[in-house]
């Protein structure tokens, strides 16, 4: 991974990254005994505790970047903590069950997810909400702009892409917040996925083919917004972020983590610099990873893992026998 060259070698970088997805696993298989159970904080309890657990095992000095919240709000996998058993300095991005509510109501699309990078690779982003607009791969730098319309972009997006704007379609969180952003693409023609719940999804689907998202708009997270920018800068695509305030006290906050304009238009590489590894394994099932799927002997996951050093995109399914362990992952 760059400059951590001198310290791992090749084979053990490619390794890295699926003990990575080892993590996600963990977390998955943790979180899916809650499934449709209608406990999201037990959930992702259960998420948390199985992630922190499982980064014990690896090689790693990372330091979570982004995670479950500040030292005192947070018992593990909180910003600033320190984790791995030594190696390679690292920064940690972590969303241990992406879609809590999802996973309670035994809603699609539900996923653990984690991205790695080195020190100093993500921004520091206040867990305050992000304004994100993205596109997928093979596309020309700019073609579309935080600061544009929807109807401008979705014209330059289809004259990128040599289609009209009604074979378009927008993923949006299904929020009120967003009805003028919904309007307006439909005005424009383009068609919408409206999602519960899962912006990180919303904005990797647009580098998948197979999902059918052309484009992710609107406001969620900002922690999320850096872990979807991490899988971009590893499978390709364009993002523009830029934080959303709601009193002088996030302003300043944001100002401690290192922000000094508040202003600022995040393009993809401010947020996820360097070599970069991401991963995350399904809960429940969605367009683009299946949820774990329990059976007497055990549980089978399907997970991604991705590199950027490499553009390389891995599937893995895992088949987990626990006969030996019958309480492991009992939730």
């Amino acid at each position: 991974m760059g400059d951590l060259g001198p310290h791992i070698g090749k084979h053990v970088d490619r390794n890295l990254a699926l003990e990575l997805v080892r993590v996600t696993e963990a977390a998955a298989l943790s979180a899916s005994r809650w499934m449709g159970k209608g406990d999201k904080n037990a959930a992702d309890g259960a998420a948390v505790d199985a992630m922190r657990k499982a980064f014990d095992t690896l090689s790693i000095s990372g330091t979570v970047v982004i995670g479950e919240g500040e030292m005192d709000e947070a018992p593990m996998l909180y910003i600033g903590e320190k984790i791995g058993l030594g190696g390679p300095v690292v920064d940690i991005a972590v969303d241990p069950l992406e879609g809590t509510t999802l996973t309670a109501k035994g809603g699609p699309n539900a996923m653990a997810v984690l991205a790695l990078a080195e020190g100093g690779g993500f921004l520091h982003a206040p867990d305050i909400y992000m304004d994100k607009l993205a596109v997928g791969p093979g596309l020309p730098d700019g073609v579309v702009d935080i600061d544009a319309s929807p109807e401008e972009n979705l014209r330059n997006l289809a004259r990128a892409k040599k289609c009209d704007v009604s074979d378009l379609v927008v993923c949006l969180l299904d929020r009120d917040r967003h009805k003028d952003k919904i309007k307006a693409c439909r005005a424009a023609g383009a068609r919408i996925m409206l999602i519960p719940d899962g912006d990180v999804f919303g904005v990797v689907a647009c580098s998948q083919p197979e999902v059918g998202i052309d484009m992710y708009l609107g406001s969620g997270g900002a922690p999320e917004g850096v872990l979807a920018a991490a899988a971009l800068r590893c499978i390709g695509g364009q993002m523009q972020g830029r934080l959303m305030y709601e009193n002088d006290e996030q302003i300043a906050r944001a100002r401690e983590m290192g922000i000094t304009d508040p202003q600022r238009k995040y393009k993809l590489e401010d947020m996820a610099r360097g070599d970069v590894m991401f991963a995350a394994t399904g809960v429940t099932t969605g367009p683009m990873l299946r949820g774990v799927r329990w059976h007497g002997a055990g549980a089978v996951t399907h997970s991604i893992v991705m590199r950027s050093k490499s553009g390389t995109v891995r599937y893995v399914e895992g088949h987990h026998n626990f006969a030996l362990k019958p309480k492991a992952f009992a939730g």
